[in-house]
């Protein structure tokens, strides 16, 4: 192929790139024109649309030339639209705001006026609504009433034995056992009934010897004689069997022992032909009279209960039945899986009936409440610092108000402080409301600390070195981009469109991290790849630069 043909193609490729790139242009403007077209049919030419919280970007930034031509600036009242304006903001670094108009110090575009609310009010803490917006959001509201909750607290548990009703009957001296009147555990029992036949052989002695001294006569023989009464005692006879010794006159070496309450033997640890010894355990008895039920209260209701509260449990093991009882004490210790207290009860026990690792469910009394506050517990926003509900004002406004939560039961919430009977409070869209106005730049955000009478930031742009750092929490965000000047401790980057953060491509500031923490030698036309962090009201802080080959067009994450 000869020079000249050469020339010739690369001449028709010229063309045709020249010819594409204007197409590309021509399509742009012609996509960008039919976006506008909407709104500029809803207003006349060379006038605002009546509610400016439906306008774009666009329109704004031809609302700021507007003003720029006309000498307007933050306070002055807007001829096009009738209202103050508050200031000035760039929608994508919303927490800064100027006083003048002009071209934004972050981006590569002009900033967006902001304007008071209905009847010119100001307050920078509230954002107005329009009807059609908040029919497409679906808002719902409701009133704050007085009233008093109906906290009725339920738990579920199992049945344990009372064990405050054991009795346990043991042997009281060494001896044999010759007979057991009960065979098997879990028998029952009544009060009285024989349990145990013992032969004791140290009691024959003793009792013998006390004998011989009753039947003597002289001076001194009370003193011999209660000195034996001493050593029948010492063996481990009771009073009852030495009265029956002495009055009798006669022998008793064995002795039966006799269950002390009426219920059932929950263990029985000796057999016939044992040998016992002194204080040996031998039977222990359970009263079934009544029983525990343990609960499982969670910890947020647990302050409701108080010992002594009547409770009514039902079983599925005993169906058409309740048992009455009461709070016997609320034991000190919180499951960490489940965040519940345990609540032991007390239940009567008619016919013995419950039987321990029975399921019940229990209902405690109603808890007396003062009347108080309440709203629909939908509308309260706990962001783990605070409670929050989104007030609803009359002319379409909104505004975030902290608020004391108290008790909450049957779907409503009692408010303690932070609100007043009559007002309304959103149920529905209140994250969508607070979205809103983080995108028009109010200071008062759901997720921020509230300043009690803070006055709306007109101030301008701080320098680089009061910017604060970015919070740990921030996330973080990457992308390659092409270094246009440094100016300092800031850097103008021009990078391709980001989704996560939905910016287009374009060119803006960065705040460069310490010159520690960054390559040296940093010029004009390089290719990098950087991670940053958004700053509320101030241009991105990079965390991390370095040098990448070029890569026009890269993706960013």
């Amino acid at each position: 192929m000869n020079r000249t043909n050469m020339i010739r193609i690369a001449a028709a490729l010229a063309a045709v790139g020249a010819i594409g790139a204007l197409a590309w242009w021509f399509g742009m403007r012609q996509g960008m024109a039919m976006m506008s077209a909407p709104a500029a049919a809803a207003a006349p030419a060379g006038a605002a649309p009546a509610d400016p919280s439906q306008w774009t970007i666009a329109q704004g930034e031809d609302a700021t030339r507007r003003h720029v031509r006309d000498g307007l600036k933050a306070g002055d009242i807007d001829p096009a639209t009738g209202r103050r304006i508050l200031g000035y903001h760039d929608p994508m670094v919303p927490g800064r705001n100027f006083e003048a108009p002009g071209k934004s110090p972050f981006m590569d575009m002009m900033l967006v006026p902001r304007y008071a609310g209905a009847g010119g009010s100001d307050d920078a803490s509230s954002i107005t609504v329009s009807p059609r917006i908040q029919q497409n959001l679906g808002l719902r509201t409701a009133p704050v009433v007085e009233g008093s909750l109906a906290a009725e607290v339920e738990a579920v548990g199992n049945v344990a034995w009372n064990e405050r009703l054991q009795e346990l009957v043991s042997a009281r001296a060494m001896g044999f056992v010759e007979k057991l009147h009960v065979r098997a555990m879990l028998d029952h029992v009544a009060a009285g009934t024989p349990l145990v036949e013992i032969y004791i052989p140290d009691w024959v002695a003793a009792q013998e010897e006390y004998l011989a001294v009753a039947r003597m006569r002289g001076d001194g023989i009370d003193v011999l004689r209660e000195a034996a009464r001493a050593r029948m005692r010492q063996a481990g006879m009771d009073e009852a069997l030495i009265e029956r010794v002495a009055r009798e006159g006669r022998v008793f070496p064995r002795t039966t022992l006799t269950a002390p309450l009426g219920g059932i033997v929950s263990e029985l640890m000796v057999r016939e032909g044992a040998t016992v010894m002194p204080g040996m355990p031998l039977v222990r008895l359970q009263g079934i009279g009544t029983v525990w039920a343990e609960g499982q209260v969670p910890e947020s209701q647990a302050a409701l209960l108080k010992p002594g509260a009547r409770v009514t449990a039902t079983t599925p093991a005993v169906p058409g039945q309740s048992f009455d009882g009461r709070v016997q004490a609320l034991l000190p210790a919180v499951d960490a899986a489940t965040r519940t207290l345990k609540a032991r009860l007390e239940l009567g026990n008619p016919g013995g009936r419950l039987v321990p690792g029975m399921f019940v469910q229990m209902r405690f009394a109603k808890p007396e409440r003062a009347r108080t506050l309440l709203v629909p517990a939908d509308a309260v926003i706990h962001t783990g610092r605070r409670s929050m509900v989104m007030l609803a004002e009359p002319d379409g406004r909104f505004r975030p108000v902290e608020v004391k939560a108290g008790l909450e039961s049957g779907g409503q919430t009692e408010i303690v402080a932070g609100l007043a009977a009559g007002q309304r409070v959103v149920l529905s869209g209140q994250f969508l409301i607070d979205s809103e106005a983080s995108l028009r730049g109010l200071e008062a955000r759901l997720n921020q600390p509230a300043e009690t009478g803070a006055a709306p930031a007109r101030a301008p742009a701080a320098p680089a070195s009061a910017a604060a750092p970015a919070s740990a929490a921030t996330p973080v965000h990457r992308t390659p981009a092409l270094l246009k000047a440094i100016d300092g401790d800031t850097v103008t980057l021009e990078h391709p469109p980001i989704p996560a953060l939905k910016w287009p491509q374009m060119e803006m500031d960065f705040r460069l991290p310490p010159r520690t923490q960054r390559p040296a030698g940093l010029r004009a036309g390089e290719q990098v790849q950087v991670e940053f962090r958004l700053q509320d009201g101030d241009v991105p802080q990079i965390t991390s630069i370095r040098r990448a080959a070029p890569a026009p067009g890269g993706a960013a994450k």
